[in-house]
């Protein structure tokens, strides 16, 4: 998932929440346009808290979006005044919500009070356990989303005045998190040492550029539109230059030496999360926030075995079909060694991923009977993060393959990895969410893991509703995703609750999947430093799939797929018992979705 027009919040850019829960009798609004009864008292006040904090929320996070005329991003302040004044805020929030007679509220403020008071927990937790001293993971960091963000086209010149203030921003940027993450260290809450390694490379690459021209920040100078005067593109040029030299680079030059000095001598060397001041109530805060719900590590641990049984069991049955002749294992190892399943060329994985997408989009229509207005384009991740990033991502706009180290990207692995990424997942669910003017901006634009990845993971089973999958090796490879995911709920409470190393998390995955050793290497790191937000995937993909069972055996022959699929996307992001109650009110109209008709 990329967060492109998602506000930055957290440790990591994107703001995963948890929940409160949803009165039985609430229901859902469609999104069709009806006249809506007065407000109560109690409507009012609420919608009136929310819209207040929102905008306070959006001012203090900063941005980074894409905008008609080019990339806009605003750098926050993340200083220990601001932070507290954060704190501060939310926790009045909460009182206020407290205090609001819930009864009184319609049927769709309930739903948006469930929603709204599940991102006020997350971020008071998140507030309560300094997590802003941590800013950065194995996966994602400030750093890499600045370099990322910095290679976006300026459109006008409104949009160059904007990114050049962002370069000033930068140092002042830069310091305050190093001020954090030295306030972490002091405490002993950092990232785990073994996880650094290699991941300063982005730091470095501008830290040691010989001139502003070499950093990947001078990229959206280097081509501005021909609607800016020229006299103003060297303006503009000039300024940059200056800022780059004098501010950027030397911001580089200092993280990167506290980041190889300091921060990695005194990181760290434990990985779990339980080892963490108040380490226990920290990982069972980050279950809540990446599980909408609250489950012990150990249940969550013991799904994920019986989870991972069961698509064991079904990948025995593939290996039937190929007339495979050795056991699990040796199969794996097949897979992650035969070269008829890896490309030779960075080229030839893009073209496969725009065949898998654009075949899907002639049988959108037999599975979804609203679909956004948002395209997306294919496009090979940057070289600086493509070594320690994920096989793909995907978000409104983009869809990212990654072409590094080809000998680790399998052919049989690319329908799962585009239907996750591309659409119907990420790069259709989120234009979807942002499309959907009957929701509160607080839901709209809002990213929560559990259900933004439980959906895309939802989409690699549904590809073998829709025929996607053309071989058995291409089944297998959906298989293998499936016990990717299920085995995280094994491998992140094992590491941070049942004190696994990191050897032993990376035997489990290389036993139970057809994942490459690259992969392997980079996912269980990405776990160790990042706590709880793998289990959003597959109890995600549980709940859509446990919604879509008692749908289907209620409605029997009245259950419509399309209206099954349009009532969950037209959710937006939201918790579980959401989707359950949104699933209870289509049962009770007879399998109609939001968008049908009577024609």
């Amino acid at each position: 998932m990329i967060a492109r027009h998602y506000r930055m919040a957290g440790a990591a850019g994107s703001l995963m929440l948890a929940t409160l829960a949803l009165p039985a009798s609430a229901q859902m609004p469609a999104p069709a346009a009806q006249q809506a009864p007065a407000a109560s008292a109690a409507d009012q006040r609420f919608e009136a808290i929310y819209t207040d904090e929102y905008a306070w929320r959006q001012s203090q996070m900063g941005a980074n979006e894409d905008t008609p005329t080019g990339v806009k991003v605003v750098l926050p302040d993340v200083g220990l005044a601001a932070q507290a004044d954060r704190q501060a805020r939310w926790e009045e929030t909460a009182r206020q919500l407290a205090a609001i007679p819930q009864a009184e509220l319609s049927p769709e403020n309930r739903v948006n009070l469930a929603v709204y008071q599940g991102q006020i927990d997350a971020l008071l937790a998140e507030q309560r356990f300094r997590d802003f001293e941590k800013p950065f993971n194995a996966d994602t960091s400030f750093w890499g989303n600045l370099i990322g963000w910095a290679g976006r086209p300026l459109r006008d010149r409104a949009a160059a005045d904007n990114y050049l203030q962002m370069l000033r921003e930068l140092p002042r940027y830069y310091d305050q998190q190093i001020t954090n993450m030295r306030a972490g260290l002091a405490r002993g809450f950092t990232a785990p040492q073994v996880t650094l390694a290699g991941r300063d490379t982005a730091i470095a690459n501008v830290a040691s550029a010989g001139s502003p021209e070499q950093t990947a920040f001078w990229q959206p100078l280097a081509d501005l539109p021909a609607t800016i005067p020229a006299a103003e593109q060297d303006e503009l040029r000039s300024q940059a230059r200056q800022l780059i030299a004098e501010g950027v680079i030397p911001a580089h030059a200092a993280l990167l030496t506290f980041m190889r000095g300091e921060y990695e001598d005194g990181a760290r060397t434990t990985l779990a999360a339980y080892a963490l001041p108040d380490g226990e109530a920290y990982y069972r805060s980050k279950i809540r926030e990446f599980v909408t719900v609250d489950r012990s590590a150990e249940d969550i641990h013991q799904t994920g075995l019986a989870e991972m049984a069961r698509i064991r069991s079904r990948m025995n049955e593939v290996m039937q079909q190929v007339g495979f002749d050795g056991d699990l294992p040796a199969f794996l190892n097949f897979l992650r060694t035969d070269p008829q399943f890896y490309p030779k060329t960075p080229e030839e994985l893009l073209y496969r991923a725009a065949w898998i997408a654009k075949t899907f989009d002639g049988k959108a229509d037999q599975f979804f009977g609203h679909l956004p207005r948002s395209r997306f384009a294919i496009k090979p991740v940057p070289d600086d993060i493509a070594p320690f990033y994920t096989g793909g991502r995907g978000g409104p706009g983009i869809y990212l393959v990654n072409t590094y180290d080809l000998p680790s990207r399998p052919f049989y692995s690319q329908i799962a990895l585009t239907l996750h990424e591309s659409a119907p997942g990420h790069a259709m669910q989120m234009p979807l969410s942002l499309e959907n003017e009957s929701l509160p901006a607080f839901r709209r634009e809002t990213y929560l893991s559990f259900y933004g990845e439980g959906w895309a993971l939802y989409c690699e089973a549904l590809g073998e509703d829709m025929d996607m999958y053309e071989t058995p090796y291409d089944l297998f490879g959906m298989l293998s995703y499936q016990a990717w995911r299920a085995s995280r709920l094994v491998v992140d409470t094992g590491i941070h609750a049942k004190g696994w190393s990191r050897e032993q998390a990376q035997d489990y995955l290389r036993d139970n999947t057809a994942m490459s050793e690259h992969e392997i290497e980079t996912e269980v790191d990405r776990y160790i430093s990042w706590p709880g937000q793998a289990l959003s995937y597959y109890m995600g993909y549980l709940a859509i799939a446990d919604a879509r069972r008692r749908a289907e055996e209620a409605l029997g022959p009245r259950f419509d797929i399309r209206a099954f699929h349009d009532a969950v996307l037209a959710l937006g992001a939201v918790p579980l018992q959401v989707i359950d109650t949104r699933i209870d009110q289509l049962i009770a109209e007879g399998g109609a979705g939001p968008y049908t008709t009577d024609e």
